[in-house]
């Protein structure tokens, strides 16, 4: 995979914060958006994209190219997709490794898939044929799950790793997924944290999750939670420089308490690196 650039600290571009993002550029090193909200001819939105862009670097992050489905990989989505990251010109761009196409069926969800040796191939060859196409490198994100398949055979962080090797792309790791999949599904986070190729990991996703008690939910509606910065606490020293983003996207708060979450992970990044080995 080639080399990217180390971006620093950065926030998901949501309308909310358009107007105050243009008026008051606060310090704020990037910016990530929902590929499929600008993959567009024209309109409000591109113009909008077109100021932020002379600001900030922009990075397209997808949730709809269904890297894992059955179905034939969608070109005319691919299509839009390329024709964005020409305009943006960023280092990367990232979807998750999941699916949520089923034939002519749209699921609202990042289905998990079968963790075996067959999918990882399936899987691995798709993204290669993307990101060939894309003329990027790609970064492929964990989901959170709540259901896991009887046939797999191997832990989730195995077929991150593998996948990641085969298709020769990079790791977008979710702490607040891990977290959240490791308590619904039992295991330690720390076990995932260690067995994920160091080398791959590009970027960090950290966000709230709603604590339903027998299962955690992965809202983006919530201020972040004190175990997921213990768990990116412990994951700055093994992955070292990672670019990071914070992700709201309901009971999203005003820029200026976004800031502050960016501000503290900027403070414990800091201090996770002066601290003496």
């Amino acid at each position: 995979m080639k080399e990217t650039p180390y971006l620093g600290f950065g926030i998901g571009l949501r309308p909310k914060h358009y107007a105050d993002l243009l008026k008051n550029p606060p310090k704020v090193d990037w910016l990530e958006i929902i590929s499929e909200n600008f993959m567009l001819d024209g309109g409000r939105s591109m113009s909008y994209l077109e100021q932020f862009q002379e600001r900030y670097k922009i990075i397209p992050h997808g949730v709809s190219l269904s890297i894992g489905s059955s179905n034939s990989l969608d070109w005319t989505y691919l299509k839009k997709l390329k024709k964005l990251v020409a305009q943006l010109d960023p280092p990367w761009f990232s979807d998750h490794l999941c699916w949520n196409h089923y034939g002519k069926k749209y699921l609202h969800n990042l289905m998990p898939l079968p963790y075996t040796s067959e999918i990882i191939d399936y899987v691995a060859e798709r993204i290669r044929v993307v990101q060939d196409y894309i003329e990027r490198p790609m970064l492929i994100e964990n989901v959170s799950s709540y259901v896991e398949f009887t046939g797999s055979t191997m832990p989730e962080w195995t077929f991150l790793s593998e996948v990641s090797e085969k298709a020769d792309c990079g790791i977008l790791l979710d702490i607040n997924n891990i977290y959240v999949s490791a308590k619904n599904h039992h295991f330690d986070p720390m076990l995932y944290l260690r067995s994920v190729p160091k080398q791959r990991v590009r970027q960090y996703h950290i966000a709230g999750h709603d604590d339903q008690g027998s299962y955690i939910l992965d809202s983006h509606d919530h201020a972040i939670r004190d175990e997921v910065w213990a768990l990116y606490t412990e994951a700055i020293p093994l992955f070292g420089d990672v670019s990071l983003m914070i992700e709201r996207d309901e009971h999203i708060p005003s820029l200026s308490d976004l800031l502050k979450e960016l501000n503290y992970a900027k403070a414990l990044w800091k201090n996770t690196v002066a601290a003496p080995a």
